[in-house]
């Protein structure tokens, strides 16, 4: 690759590491770039998730305090994201090229009406949380994360959004953290038994990082209500992507 390639490739992780804590739609941002210079699907796709561990590192280093505040069970949620990733890794290595390719969409909208509808969603839950259900609802979003990945922060935030009483704030720096446990454990995988593209991957992980640090400042100056509409349009969009792109 030629040098104007690999400064793309900063540009675009550095837009991925901001759009994606903001959003969670990295992979919309650092996929099709991976692709634009001339990497093939899967060593893309490798090349897009060991990338992007550097821009959970980026969020999670700017937002630790608030991270802290979950206590105890963050290190029992960050045990099944962990498991998820694997899981993830796994099947992306060893199932058929689109397993996951035709349900996909249909995820992305439902978590975004989700996040369209959370306030009526938590009135009729009458504000209770539901552990159990958020437990397995991570480990799922985990998996997706791991094996591709894109759109998985709107599933992740619509899934902590209607399951907990938590904030926008601290449910977004919720999804960045354990979704880069569940990127970081795929990225392992992919290390060992995948085709990373290895300079692909530190020109892209140069700009998440950056983008990444800059993701909870820019969250924090936007009202709670707009980012959530805003994060439920862009996810129908994502969806439509998907499907038809």
């Amino acid at each position: 690759m030629s040098l104007l390639q690999y400064a793309l490739l900063v540009l675009a992780g550095f837009g991925a590491g901001l759009v994606g804590y903001v959003t969670g739609m990295a992979s919309l941002v650092s996929y099709p770039a991976l692709l634009a210079v001339g990497l093939p699907p899967v060593t893309a796709n490798v090349t897009n998730t060991v990338a992007l561990v550097a821009s959970g590192v980026g969020s999670t280093a700017n937002s630790a305090r608030s991270l802290g505040e979950n206590g105890p069970q963050l290190w029992r949620w960050g045990a099944v994201s962990a498991v998820g990733g694997l899981a993830g890794a796994l099947v992306l290595l060893w199932s058929p090229a689109g397993s996951f390719e035709v349900v996909v969409p249909y995820l992305v909208v439902l978590a975004s009406l989700a996040l369209l509808l959370q306030p009526r969603i938590r009135k009729l839950a009458g504000g209770k949380d539901f552990p159990i259900l958020y437990l397995v609802g991570m480990g799922a979003v985990a998996v997706y994360g791991g094996y591709f990945g894109a759109g998985a922060g709107v599933l992740f935030l619509a899934l902590t959004l209607t399951c907990t009483g938590l904030s926008v704030w601290r449910s977004a720096v919720l999804k960045s953290f354990l979704l880069g446990i569940a990127n970081l454990v795929a990225a392992v995988i992919f290390s060992l038994l995948g085709e990373v593209h290895w300079w692909a991957a530190a020109a892209m992980g140069l700009g998440a990082l950056c983008g990444g640090w800059c993701g909870p400042p820019v969250v924090k100056v936007i009202p709670p209500n707009l980012l959530r509409i805003a994060v439920s349009i862009a996810g129908f969009g994502l969806a439509g992507w998907l499907a038809f792109g």
